[in-house]
């Protein structure tokens, strides 16, 4: 089983619980690309591919804003297809089951899923293509592994993948006991290049960002390094996926996304009928924002909020006070309410005078901000704030 602060419901349902180890983020996505997989349930035994998307993201790295635009890249398949038990093995009906059918049932599951894992072991050497369109090949599973980037920590720890790791990046906390102890290497715009190579990593996980050129660097020191981070919320998955495969935990990543995407389903049924609310999400004063299509988007969509932010500014936009004094949200995150009431115009807004405007704690912040195995946290605070009364 996970471990509950990843993807126990109950263990986040209090914002000041141990789910919440986080201090700052370190992380937004840097760059936005194409040909990302888009999963999604067409039938219990299918899954549905959609096409890439365009769009701008923004690098919000040790408290550094800049836009970067997006290149368009090759589409990547979906590997593996993650057989999960509810969309691959199905009951047999009543009447053809034997005596103690039942129990019959569970040992052929059991069975199955055992199979299932050892199926899902990665054969070496394995090669793959990175999001800077690098071919990195692994002759062997790695065993020294360096995580530059909060959410890869995360997502290795979550598959079962967490004793492989020899360092991360100073802003990885979560889980916090087994971060702690872990040497720190810096950052991904600020990294100890030096000290990354006396670890002897026989893999190092990186952002795609060219602003430190981290995987350049490594490259060259001879190391093997993989440069890419999910970008939206359809490639958190997809990116837990890779991990699980280069690392030989393709069965603890299966397992971690199938109890991600059933976390989701479950606050999806507390919210549902729930009428959406106008909201805007703000990630820095000047004002920076979330656009519809980021990943922090999504989860306001599915948290019950209806954005502001118009689809065409971009993922990450930089906009106007105006824009939001216009719009008039009933739901203002981000920004303290003494804040929101000094910006001019915006004293009198909805979200202002009925005192719902929410700043999320650092805790808060890291699950929010981080696209990795925690999405249902974030989820779940989004859900608390938009619609405190279902819960």
């Amino acid at each position: 089983m996970l471990p509950s602060p990843y993807l126990n419901p109950a263990a986040s349902a209090g914002l000041d619980t141990h789910a919440f180890q986080m201090g700052k983020s370190g992380e937004i996505p840097a760059l936005f690309r194409s040909g990302i997989c888009n999963l999604g349930c067409i039938s219990p035994n299918a899954i549905q591919v959609r096409p890439p998307a365009l769009g701008v993201h923004l690098s919000y790295i040790e408290g550094r804003l800049a836009q970067r635009h997006g290149e368009l890249e090759p589409s990547y398949d979906c590997h593996p297809p993650w057989p999960t038990p509810g969309r691959f093995l199905r009951a047999p009906p009543r009447s053809a089951r034997p005596h103690g059918g039942a129990m019959m049932f569970r040992r052929l599951l059991f069975a199955f899923l055992s199979t299932a894992s050892t199926a899902q072991a990665t054969s070496y050497p394995l090669t793959v293509t990175d999001d800077l369109g690098r071919s990195v090949t692994l002759t062997r599973a790695p065993k020294r592994i360096v995580s530059m980037l909060p959410s890869h920590t995360e997502a290795l720890f979550a598959i079962g993948a967490g004793a492989q790791l020899v360092a991360v990046d100073r802003f990885s906390n979560f889980p916090k006991t087994e971060t702690d102890r872990l040497p720190k290497v810096g950052s991904a715009y600020q990294p100890s290049i030096e000290a990354i190579v006396a670890l002897k990593p026989d893999l190092v996980l990186a952002d795609e960002s060219g602003g430190s050129r981290l995987t350049e660097k490594l490259a060259a020191a001879g190391l093997s390094v993989y440069g890419g981070t999910a970008q939206t919320y359809t490639e958190v998955f997809q990116k837990i996926a890779v991990l699980g495969q280069l690392t030989n935990h393709e069965a603890g990543a299966t397992r971690l996304i199938t109890g991600m995407r059933g976390d989701m389903n479950a606050l999806a049924t507390q919210l549902q009928g729930a009428a959406k609310v106008s909201a805007y999400f703000e990630i820095d004063p000047a004002p920076y924002t979330v656009g519809p299509g980021s990943f922090i988007g999504v989860l306001m969509s599915k948290a019950g909020g209806s954005n502001i932010i118009p689809g065409g500014l971009g993922e990450f936009p930089k906009i106007s006070p105006e824009l939001v004094v216009k719009a008039n949200p009933s739901v203002m995150i981000g920004l303290s309410l003494q804040d929101a009431r000094n910006r001019p115009g915006w004293n009198t807004l909805q979200a202002v005078t009925a005192g719902r405007v929410y700043k999320p704690t650092p805790e808060e912040t890291d699950a929010l901000s981080r696209p990795g195995p925690r999405l249902p946290v974030a989820l779940r605070v989004l859900a608390k704030l938009l619609h405190p009364e279902r819960f």
